[in-house]
């Protein structure tokens, strides 16, 4: 009786310490983020990046710290925006487990806009990232984003418009082992974002959202803060 008394107790513990490592899906998370981009004098060639901290709560609980930055090529004939880059990411664990895991990434990117009438501006964006995760073997993800962004006061996204801004984005492992006999599936997340964004200038925006985030183990509210700047 002891004894199963024991294991009872030894089970329900283990139990509870693993329900404490995943994040607190009822508290809402937030993200900060700053992207620009830039051309090289008038030719084809460019610079985009981007720098997030993202928290599992409203600042103090580190999810993640993101660092990326890329080259841009846009052919004179096509409408299209090719990125090669690299990132590097810090995540943390949810609560008062303050250990991280470092990650640096290497991705190609294809950017296709569109305008649907006068102001329905749709772009699709293809990424395919290369991955060194701490302690896992080399991984790679495919990406899927639909941006829509729907002006409301203007034709064109320029100082003083106001604009709704959706976007879906489905991510997809590469491969299920990760190393060591662990694995994964091949879903790795989902994110679905509504907000609301308005012209500064003609060349800075500013974006606040709402974002659910899925994954195979949890589902997350977060909400987003955002500059968006061309120059």
């Amino acid at each position: 009786m002891k004894q199963l008394l024991f294991t009872t107790l030894l089970l329900f513990s283990s139990l509870l310490l693993t329900a404490q490592t995943g994040p607190d899906e009822d508290q809402l998370g937030s993200w900060y983020m700053y992207f620009f981009n830039t051309t090289i004098g008038e030719g084809p060639f460019g610079f985009q990046g981007d720098l997030q901290y993202r928290a599992w709560d409203q600042g103090g609980d580190l999810e993640q710290l993101l660092l990326r930055g890329g080259f841009t090529y846009r052919p004179q004939e096509a409408n299209i925006l090719f990125t090669l880059g690299y990132g590097n990411i810090t995540t943390g664990a949810p609560g008062d487990d303050k250990s991280t895991v470092s990650e640096s990434r290497i991705y190609q990117e294809a950017l296709l806009p569109q305008k649907l009438g006068k102001r329905f501006l749709l772009t699709h964006r293809f990424r395919y990232e290369q991955r060194w995760v701490e302690n896992q073997d080399l991984r790679t993800r495919f990406r899927y984003n639909l941006f829509l962004n729907v002006l409301l006061n203007a034709d064109q996204l320029e100082k003083k418009t106001l604009y709704l801004a959706l976007y879906n984005e489905l991510f997809i492992n590469g491969e299920t082992n990760i190393g060591d006999g662990r694995t994964v599936q091949l879903f790795d997340r989902n994110r679905t974002y509504l907000g609301l964004g308005y012209g500064l200038s003609d060349k800075l925006r500013v974006q606040v959202g709402a974002m659910r985030q899925r994954t195979v183990a949890w589902a997350k509210w977060q909400t987003q803060l955002s500059l968006h700047h061309s120059f």
